[in-house]
């Protein structure tokens, strides 16, 4: 598999899990702000993990998955080939590995992930590795292309099933997901969204 052009993340079960911070990364990524990978095991991790704190959900997330799918049409890092690259990966909770060496087969530059202690720097940097909390990669997305960023959100805005929620709402519901900083930058900028 080819490295990807743009700078390009593996996002952890964790960032996908909440509606709001997957949604903000789909966003980002469609709008071509960086190229977004995951494996279909970290795809049964938040489905999983979703559906055990909301059983009414159950079966019921696999139009979602979809969607993202459609979304980010190169996002599956193969079974196969982050296999051949977790052999000699060492992490505190051996339940990791398999995103460690997602990252490495996808040719990722980071992970994102919330979960950081999950993966000590001595255990990442070595392999050509950041890992970053979401919150913190998005508003270094925002950074790097500020229209591209602020037009990505507001298409998002948009696709809500309440598009009479305010700048403010729209904010707020980003805050709630773990994004404080990124819900602050979109409140300054909440006449463009």
């Amino acid at each position: 598999m080819a490295g990807h052009a743009r700078y390009t993340a593996l996002l952890d079960a964790c960032v996908l899990y909440p509606l709001a911070v997957a949604d903000a990364l789909m966003s980002l990524a469609s709008a071509g702000l960086f190229a977004a990978k995951w494996t279909t095991r970290i795809e049964a991790e938040w489905i999983a993990a979703l559906e055990e704190k909301r059983p009414d959900l159950q079966g019921r997330l696999l139009a979602r998955r979809d969607l993202m799918r459609a979304a980010i049409p190169d996002w599956e890092v193969a079974q196969a080939a982050w296999t051949a690259c977790a052999g000699g990966l060492t992490l505190p909770d051996p339940g990791d590995v398999h995103v460690l060496a997602a990252a490495l087969a996808g040719h990722a530059d980071c992970i994102v992930t919330a979960n950081l202690r999950d993966f000590p720097r001595e255990a990442v940097e070595p392999l050509g590795l950041e890992v970053i909390h979401p919150d913190t990669f998005i508003v270094a997305r925002m950074d790097l292309d500020p229209l591209a960023a602020l037009a990505a959100f507001k298409r998002m805005r948009a696709r809500w099933e309440k598009p009479e929620a305010s700048a403010e709402d729209f904010a707020a519901a980003l805050e709630r997901g773990g994004l404080p900083a990124t819900a602050q930058r979109l409140r300054e900028a909440a006449e463009l969204i």
